[in-house]
């Protein structure tokens, strides 16, 4: 894979996150972990992306709160490796956290109104979400099955 293809890989993920209101950059580093077949430090994900040193903190610490990424410590070094963790399954499980989050607060408000137009709006949102998050996890699930064959 060229340079240019990485490049383009990078944005294209950066894209693609930022469609999900996860900063470009921190995708772009999404992208160039999971070309890795190492931990990388962040100075070269730094060089290699054209990042400042901050943004690439700051990218890597959002990646490891949505499960995307690891840090690895370096024995009696202030220096860190970073690297992916999984594909995007991990980003869809933090979603359907979310959302299931966004369910019990919206539950709660049901108990704050009577029934009419403002209750029938409640329902509508925490149903949509409901499914979202049923077929999410029957779709998660399915991923899984067909990752892991059974054992025989």
């Amino acid at each position: 894979m060229s340079a240019d293809e990485r490049r383009a890989f990078c944005t294209s993920v950066g894209d693609l996150l930022a469609s999900w209101n996860l900063p470009h950059a921190t995708g772009r580093v999404y992208g160039l972990l999971l070309l890795g077949e190492e931990p990388i430090s962040h100075d070269t994900i730094a060089a290699e992306l054209e990042l400042s040193k901050g943004a690439v903190s700051t990218a890597v610490r959002q990646l490891a709160s949505w499960g995307l990424a690891r840090v690895i410590p370096q024995p009696g070094s202030r220096r860190l490796l970073v690297e992916a963790t999984a594909g995007i399954e991990s980003l869809l499980e933090a979603s359907q956290a979310r959302a299931r989050t966004l369910i019990a607060a919206l539950r709660e408000g049901q108990d704050l109104v009577a029934s009419g137009p403002a209750r029938e709006r409640l329902d509508d949102v925490i149903g949509l979400f409901a499914g979202y998050v049923d077929v999410g996890g029957e779709l998660l699930a399915s991923h899984r099955r067909r990752a892991r064959p059974p054992q025989s």
